[in-house]
């Protein structure tokens, strides 16, 4: 689905020229685009010594018919240079700059049986912005991943996830977890992490000695980043994704207004530009997944782009950064049962932080969902994701418009803002470390839900209207549906019962 104009000259030029001759109906093909081939790392396990460090989930894989394993991945990286200036429209050319060897891991979660592998692998840049490893799009999206039968890989990219860096918000990098198993990692600096993230594509698909996917045939790649690792992978669409041609699609999930350096410190700095977008030449499809922090706080209103045959731009109402279901309870789901569906109040993460109010407990999770099994198939048979109405903001794209309730107006619409419960909002609160990205919650009281609905008949009424309407818009999957209808009277008899 080649979306650049020397494709689309180089195909009228030989159709054209078989126009020309009418004893001649050949049509010669468009030449196939020329890529630069990716150095295949070296594979090997760790050392058998503790377990694998990474706060993914509470669950046990097996109980759904998954495995976990870990690898160490090592080579010869490159960093990059730009050869044009980075603008905003993101058409950007690179070229490999310098090389430094690097050894970091992987870890792999894939069906135990085989003939339960969708042959769809989900490669995550895991995010570093706590100071250590953790896998933000799994925890908000694993629930589709496992019951779509893909595997997950994530990836330590950078240099925090190893290191550790100054003010982190908890010592869980992986030389402090466990120097023993660890201590051999080495990391030349974030300036490689792109080249190292396009070599993990080659473990997966021809692996060297020991096979990652242990002997699963990976049909497609799709990388998923979020929140920083989603500024990454906007700087990797731009520059490197047409160099190499690694990976199927991307998922950019909760990114900013700006994205990463192409290279810095302690290489050359080259900074990207405030506002990038996604370039609109790709070879694959690229889906944006937005919240309404990402909007305001992150800036990324200035980025917005419209939707075309290769990009999609998904903003939901009622969202936020993070939330209750990705940092708390998701942790726990396995299968997506209805009591994930609940609304509830809780500002405390535990033995971490306390925020001024209760966290966002929104639709996420659900919306999320839904991307995931729809990218994967536009990535399979090229169809289209349905495009989504943008968030309501004033002018200045500096607030948004807001319903007589206080919920934000347009966007992706579920029935946690159209049949509401609380007021749920993306804005920021007061708390320390990462609270200002969690939004808020604030639960309707008895009266104000009888006010609402009359009865709890009358509150599943509207949940199941407004359910069933963003399945039947492409938002919302059956299941989770299903599971959303099924817990509204236990929302409504809780807020009755709290009063």
């Amino acid at each position: 689905m080649l979306r650049n104009s020397s494709f689309y000259l180089v195909l009228l030029a030989s159709l054209l020229t078989a126009c020309s001759d009418g004893n001649d109906s050949f049509v010669a093909p468009a030449p196939e685009p020329e890529f630069l081939p990716i150095a295949s790392p070296t594979v090997e396990n760790p050392p058998p010594v503790g377990g694998i460090a990474l706060q993914a989930n509470t669950f046990d894989l097996g109980d759904v018919g998954y495995e976990e394993a870990e690898y160490f991945i090592s080579g010869t990286a490159s960093s990059f240079t730009n050869l044009n200036e980075l603008m905003n429209d993101g058409f950007w050319e690179v070229e490999p700059a310098e090389q430094a060897d690097y050894k970091t891991r992987i870890v792999v979660y894939k069906p135990i049986d085989p003939a339960d592998f969708s042959g769809t692998v989900l490669v995550e840049w895991l995010n570093v912005s706590a100071g250590f490893d953790t896998p933000p799009s799994w925890g908000t999206g694993h629930v589709e991943m496992i019951r779509s039968g893909h595997a997950w890989v994530g990836v330590s990219a950078q240099k925090v996830g190893i290191d550790g860096q100054a003010g982190g918000l908890a010592p869980l990098h992986l030389k402090a977890v466990n120097p023993e198993r660890y201590g051999s990692l080495m990391h030349p600096g974030d300036s490689f992490s792109y080249d190292m993230f396009s070599q993990v594509t080659q473990a997966l698909r021809n692996p060297q000695g020991i096979d990652p996917l242990d002997g699963l045939d990976p049909e497609y790649l799709i990388a998923f980043g979020e929140s920083q690792s989603a500024g990454r992978l906007v700087t990797y669409i731009n520059a490197l994704q047409l160099l190499y041609n690694p990976y199927n699609g991307f998922m950019v999930h909760s990114r900013g207004g700006g994205s990463s350096a192409l290279s810095q410190d302690p290489q050359p700095l080259i900074p990207a530009p405030d506002a990038p977008r996604i370039r609109t030449d790709l070879n694959v499809p690229v889906l944006t997944f937005q919240s309404e922090t990402d909007m305001t706080l992150l800036q990324y209103a200035g980025s917005r782009q419209p939707d075309d045959d290769g990009f999609r731009l998904w903003e939901v109402a009622g969202t936020s950064h993070a939330d209750y279901y990705t940092i708390i309870a998701g942790r726990n789901d396995s299968v997506g049962e209805p009591q994930y569906a609940a609304v509830v109040e809780e500002d405390t993460v535990a033995g971490f932080l306390v925020c001024e109010k209760p966290f966002n407990s929104g639709p996420m999770h659900y919306v999320f969902n839904t991307a995931v099994r729809d990218l994967d198939e536009w990535v399979r048979t090229g169809e289209l994701p349905p495009s989504a109405p943008r968030l309501e903001m004033t002018a200045d794209l500096s607030a948004f418009l807001l319903d007589d309730l206080g919920n934000v107006l347009g966007g992706i619409r579920t029935p946690y803002v159209d049949a509401p419960p609380a007021i749920l909002s993306g804005e920021g609160q007061g708390g320390g470390g990462f609270c200002f990205l969690f939004g808020t919650t604030d639960l309707f009281s008895a009266a104000e839900m009888a006010s609402l609905y009359v009865d709890e008949a009358g509150y599943v009424a509207a949940v199941t209207e407004a359910t069933n309407a963003a399945v039947a818009v492409g938002f919302l999957l059956q299941v989770d549906a299903d599971a959303i209808i099924t817990w509204a009277p236990f929302q409504w008899q809780g807020q009755q019962a709290a009063q």
